[in-house]
């Protein structure tokens, strides 16, 4: 049985989905969920996560179930959106976790806010320049023809990508929140998020020397969706950035769930 109970809350004019722990109150967490998953991405790392802040997990506008808003999707308008959620949960500058699309918007938030969180856990995002991604995402950025994705079922591409997890037996309440988040043509409705990488990551890569706020990198090394080299490229041009691999591929929260949690809460704990 699964400790995430999600609700919904207006955010800026938006429905958002968001879950929220009991956990001790003396520090925050701000946690981003990845795609195509949501927020019960983290159910395997949910309760020892809590043993050390008092966590908020959202889905961000137009991912799981929380509503879209088509100006939004791009990572810097997304990391403007982290900093209003941050202050509509009134967390005092939380430490942020932003997996995968989760990366670029956490980095342009602090970018953009250098003193409003207290740090990053970030990885399993794109942000090399040039391009350095994986199928299939690789080609949901760089494509010209959206029309086969129109074509396909929307559980069709969630099956695909949860298909890839390894070693990790989604429980059925958290895989069936997953192929509901994308009805409809939403998953085609939030390709313009990751589609903006060619625009926003090189501006990003400039501004990536800047950044002051402590960052923990973690990926895993076996991932074929977002290599690496994304995280490396990272680690490489923000002073003072940690960098972990570890042994998993592109959904380390639940393929390495304890690896994954054990260096967010030791990070944590030193910062």
């Amino acid at each position: 049985m699964t400790e995430i109970r999600p609700r919904f809350r207006t955010v800026d004019g938006l429905s958002i989905r968001y879950a929220e722990s009991e956990g001790p109150r003396d520090r925050s967490a701000l946690l981003l969920s990845p795609w195509p998953e949501s927020l019960y991405s983290y159910d395997a790392i949910w309760s020892k996560l809590a043993e050390h802040a008092h966590l908020v997990a959202v889905d961000l506008p137009g991912f799981g179930m929380s509503e879209l808003r088509e100006e939004l999707l791009s990572p810097r308008a997304m990391g403007g959106f982290v900093v209003r959620l941050a202050d509509a949960f009134g967390l005092d500058r939380p430490h942020v976790v932003g997996p995968d699309i989760g990366t670029a918007a956490a980095l342009f938030a602090v970018v953009d806010h250098p003193d409003r969180f207290r740090s990053l856990v970030v990885g399993t995002g794109g942000v090399a320049v040039p391009i350095t991604l994986g199928s299939p995402l690789k080609d949901w950025v760089l494509t010209d023809d959206l029309a086969p994705y129109r074509a396909m079922g929307p559980k069709d591409v969630v099956k695909v990508a949860i298909g890839t997890i390894q070693g990790y037996e989604l429980p059925d309440i958290v895989r069936e929140d997953y192929l509901a988040c994308y009805w409809g043509q939403r998953f085609v409705d939030q390709l313009p998020y990751v589609r903006a990488y060619p625009a926003e990551l090189p501006i990003l890569s400039d501004l990536l020397p800047g950044i002051t706020t402590p960052l923990q990198i973690l990926a895993g090394r076996n991932d074929p969706v977002v290599p690496l080299e994304n995280a490396e490229y990272l680690h490489a041009r923000v002073p003072g950035s940690k960098l972990d691999a570890i042994d998993a591929g592109h959904f380390a929260w639940e393929e390495a769930a304890d690896e994954y949690a054990d260096v967010i809460t030791a990070w944590w704990r030193a910062n």
